[in-house]
């Protein structure tokens, strides 16, 4: 199992599509928070991007795009000077036509977002910059660039199923995002996911995704990395920032956390598939990394269901 697969399959990744901004003169727009993560791409013309946090903005030029992976307030904007108008209005009155503000259509922007449950927090997104600016100019972009202009196309002729073929392009543009930024700036990923972009790293964490309910040994995985037990161990715990067992731990409870909220399978059955002898040995661990016991978790789910 590719291991970014596997987890943007435990978080429950979906993606969304939003209608799209035109913009040209003097403008500015101002977004709120979003939920999960939000991206942008330009298609045509420039602005500039201001995050909440973040000491200096982000010039955007044709072919850029970025991702939003925290729940900040942002600007989009020809001069960030300007007065910010608030972005709902201004898409509710659009409708699903593209969402306008100044005069001219200097800049045209698609945008969209992807959605995960209440753990992605801490299995993917802590592990990502505020934001990740992916420029047009990059040699091998051009996969993202294949997938936005395939999306703005699907969006623009209204075809049967242009919908979720829409969103699933998202998620490749999503995955080759991910890539090139590691690809360009490990320095500014942590965790599993700059794991991945390591030649030491990458083939125990594939191992440990291939088979998370086997009794891994640290030894073991160093075999499969084809170095020794102690050069794993140091590299893992440096790149990941933990060592591979405290990983698999990890990972064995968000698997278990992902059968509870979306089946009634026994405990003792859950606890056997991800890995533990016994209801009792995965209570125990899964009450030490999520605070609470698999019964509670699985109740407390229970509840926000039916509230929602």
């Amino acid at each position: 199992m590719d291991p970014l697969q596997d987890v943007l399959s435990v978080v429950g990744a979906t993606s969304y599509l939003s209608s799209g901004m035109v913009a040209g003169g003097d403008w500015a727009v101002r977004f709120e928070p979003p939920l999960g993560v939000k991206f942008n791409s330009v298609q045509r013309g420039r602005c500039r991007l201001q995050v909440e946090g973040l000491p200096a903005p982000i010039d955007l030029a044709p072919g850029d795009c970025f991702l939003l992976t925290q729940p900040r307030a942002f600007v989009l904007a020809s001069d960030l000077n300007r007065p910010a108008l608030a972005a709902a209005p201004i898409f509710a009155a659009a409708g699903p036509a593209p969402a306008r503000a100044g005069h001219g259509e200097d800049v045209l922007l698609l945008g969209g977002g992807f959605l995960f449950n209440e753990r992605a927090r801490s299995v993917l997104l802590q592990n990502l910059p505020p934001v990740v600016h992916v420029p047009g100019g990059l040699p091998e972009a051009g996969t993202v660039h294949w997938a936005l202009a395939k999306i703005g196309a699907e969006l623009a002729g209204g075809d049967f199923g242009a919908g979720p073929i829409a969103e699933h392009l998202a998620m490749v543009m999503l995955i080759e995002v991910l890539r090139l930024h590691l690809r360009h700036r490990p320095a500014e990923v942590h965790g599993w996911l700059a794991g991945l972009s390591d030649p030491l790293v990458a083939g125990a964490l594939r191992a440990l995704h291939e088979r998370p309910g086997y009794a891994w040994t640290v030894a073991e995985l160093a075999a499969v990395s084809r170095v020794s037990r102690s050069s794993l161990a140091a590299r893992f715990k440096q790149v990941v920032g933990q060592g591979p067992l405290e990983y698999l731990t990890a990972w064995r409870i968000e698997l278990a956390s992902q059968r509870l909220r979306q089946g009634d399978q026994t405990l003792d059955r859950i606890a056997r598939e991800v890995g533990y002898s016994s209801e009792s040995a995965l209570s125990t661990a899964f009450k030490r990394v999520v605070g609470v016991s698999p019964r509670e978790y699985r109740r407390g789910r229970r509840d926000h269901t039916v509230a929602s």
